[in-house]
């Protein structure tokens, strides 16, 4: 649990770390909108619903075009590009912190996105709840002194309603081998610097190596150590856009490797760049 990681300034609640946008309403000013730069570390969850129209994402470099009836979310601590497009002609936007979620009764769990897909489309049943939901937390967060207990009840339900829609594509398969999944998603996540063997990885989870192996392939289509290798890759690149100062061999302890040579070569097999070329890119 990260706790209360909200900007100052940016909630809508006195009570809560929480805020809601749409093409009206909400909008920060462009004199604050400059000091979040053309890239954001997120220090929050942020939800995109498109009602109407398209929009593109960009997020850890990826591009994710969201169109009618779809929602976009991204994760704490990944890397989000301000979008250059309008979110299409009606849609909302929301971003809460972790302190929030830890008073909901129940967790979420495709907000540590296991299945690796960060767009959810709906049908319209469902869509047009959606859309109530966002709707009711659109009034509830024009006023600053709302009963902070109300506007949680709403997140509840938008999220259980996201959350269902989510698995629905993966009814088949098995709650224990997705529930493993999480496990050795959320090892991965709390130990990453340490980079951990996948056979204390397995034996954490009760699996066998080849079990283990299984899970994660079906999953997310890798090896457990290309998977690993990928998060310590990635959050390279995060850790290269939120402090573009830190030396390649700091970078390398920073992430747990011991030789810093052996990094920058994994680094490029990884990404087609070497890490000075990585930095070069973001200068321009």
């Amino acid at each position: 649990m990260r706790g209360n990681t909200f900007p100052k300034n940016l909630s809508q609640n006195k009570g809560l770390s929480i805020r809601i946008i749409s093409p009206g309403f909400g909008h920060i000013s462009p004199e604050s909108a400059t000091q979040y730069g053309p890239v954001q570390r997120l220090p929050y969850y942020f939800l995109l619903f498109v009602l109407k129209g398209n929009s593109e994402e960009v997020i850890d470099g990826e591009t994710i075009k969201v169109g009618r009836h779809e929602l976009f979310f991204a994760l704490p601590y990944q890397l989000r590009q301000l979008s250059t497009t309008r979110h299409g002609a009606d849609y909302y936007k929301l971003g809460f912190d972790d302190e929030c979620l830890s008073r909901l009764p129940r967790k979420f769990l495709f907000l540590l996105n296991p299945l690796n897909q960060m767009k959810i489309s709906f049908l319209p049943d469902t869509s047009f709840r959606l859309c109530i939901t966002f709707k009711t937390l659109h009034r509830l967060l024009r006023t600053a002194d709302t009963d902070p207990e109300l506007i949680l009840a709403y997140l509840n339900s938008l999220l259980t309603e996201i959350n269902a829609a989510y698995f629905i594509m993966h009814k088949k398969q098995t709650t224990g081998n997705l529930d493993k999944f999480l496990g050795f998603k959320l090892f991965v996540e709390e130990n990453l610097t340490d980079q951990p063997p996948i056979t204390e990885i397995a034996e954490k989870l009760a699996l066998s190596t080849d079990g283990l192996y299984r899970i994660v392939k079906q999953h997310a289509g890798i090896s457990p150590k290309e998977f690993i290798t990928g998060r310590l890759i990635l959050e390279a690149r995060r850790r290269i856009y939120h402090n573009q100062k830190t030396s390649v061999k700091e970078l390398a302890f920073e992430l747990g490797f011991n030789d810093p040579g052996y990094f920058s070569r994994l680094f490029k097999k990884v990404t087609g760049k070497t890490i000075a070329g990585f930095y070069q890119d973001l200068s321009l």
